[in-house]
């Protein structure tokens, strides 16, 4: 186009006054400038054509995002006015309810005051109570602490007890064993000794020590006895019973023994009296006494029972002296 405008102005320029061809040629220049910025602006607006395509295609996604978003929201929002529209029904249900609650507690409110006085009065009096009992409590537990401390006094004093009665026990046992070993020639010939309920019986027949209806020792006898003594003067803690006894066959003498009981008892002090003359014995220690007839060892009417029968007992006893004291703290 620009070709046949310059064909044409050439052509012209013959005829045209020159002052028209410049006018014309400035005109053309004018308007190739316009022309050129005409592309350029026609660029540019293709360029932001494109961009607003692209933002039209971004537009466009983000426009189904939210359509898509507002039809969860508005899903949500149905949902929630639904829940909405349930609790509200039930709040005013529940309102319903606390209205005739109130309502009802009003003709109540009388008859819980009554009986929160009356539970308020027993609460007390249980208090009191418990205070009473707690005071109780407290003496019955300083009372069981004290007989505690009884009981471990007393359990202390029973392991002492059990002690001595051990020692003492065992000094029976060794006072037998030195009778035994004084005493072996005479035993089986008259004399027995035996132990039992914690003291030596020292048991001598009558043929042993006197002759029949007699009451003075024989040889035989001192000669016993004198040993016997020996053995009490090496052991002083041990208390000395000697005891007469008889057969059932009454006396009926008319001189210084009238009967059983007058022949028991000068029997017993006739051997009495010469323990303590063959030893140094406190005479303290010893006691004389008759029994008569009334406790023999055989109760049947035999002459070998009334042999068992007639014969003198040296019952010897530990002192209990310690055990005494120990029983008077107790």
């Amino acid at each position: 186009m620009k070709k046949i405008l310059l064909a044409f102005i050439f052509l012209g320029a013959s005829c045209v006054p020159h002052r028209i061809l410049e006018e014309t040629k400035t005109k053309l220049n004018h308007c190739e400038t316009e022309l050129a910025q005409t592309k350029k602006a026609a660029q540019e607006n293709e360029s932001k054509i494109a961009e607003m395509k692209e933002q039209m295609i971004k537009d466009q996604k983000a426009l189904e995002g939210l359509r898509r978003d507002t039809g969860i929201i508005g899903s949500n929002y149905r949902n929630l006015t639904a829940k909405y529209d349930k609790l509200n029904l039930l709040n005013e249900q529940l309102m319903d309810k606390l209205n005739k609650l109130l309502a009802g507690s009003e003709k109540d409110n009388a008859k819980l005051s009554a009986d929160l006085q009356s539970t308020m009065e027993q609460l007390l009096k249980k208090q009191d109570e418990l205070k009473l009992l707690e005071a109780k409590l407290n003496q019955q537990k300083k009372d069981l602490d004290d007989l505690n401390a009884q009981l471990k006094q007393r359990e202390a004093r029973v392991n002492e007890l059990e002690q001595i009665l051990k020692q003492k026990d065992k000094a029976v046992q060794d006072l037998r064993k030195k009778l035994q070993d004084a005493l072996y020639n005479f035993e089986n010939k008259g004399l027995t000794i035996q132990q039992k309920n914690g003291k030596v019986y020292v048991s001598m027949e009558e043929n042993l020590l006197f002759a029949s209806g007699k009451t003075d020792v024989n040889e035989k006898g001192i000669e016993a006895l004198s040993k016997l003594a020996k053995v009490l003067e090496d052991n002083p803690d041990i208390n000395i019973m000697v005891e007469g006894h008889t057969d059932n066959v009454p006396m009926k003498g008319t001189g210084e023994i009238k009967d059983n009981w007058d022949l028991s008892v000068m029997r017993a002090t006739s051997v009495t009296k010469i323990i303590l003359s063959k030893g140094k014995i406190d005479s303290k220690r010893i006691i004389a006494a008759g029994r008569g007839e009334h406790f023999p060892l055989d109760p049947a009417n035999t002459p070998e029972a009334r042999r068992k029968n007639r014969r003198t007992e040296i019952i010897l006893t530990p002192k209990l002296d310690e055990i005494f004291k120990v029983l008077e703290t107790n």
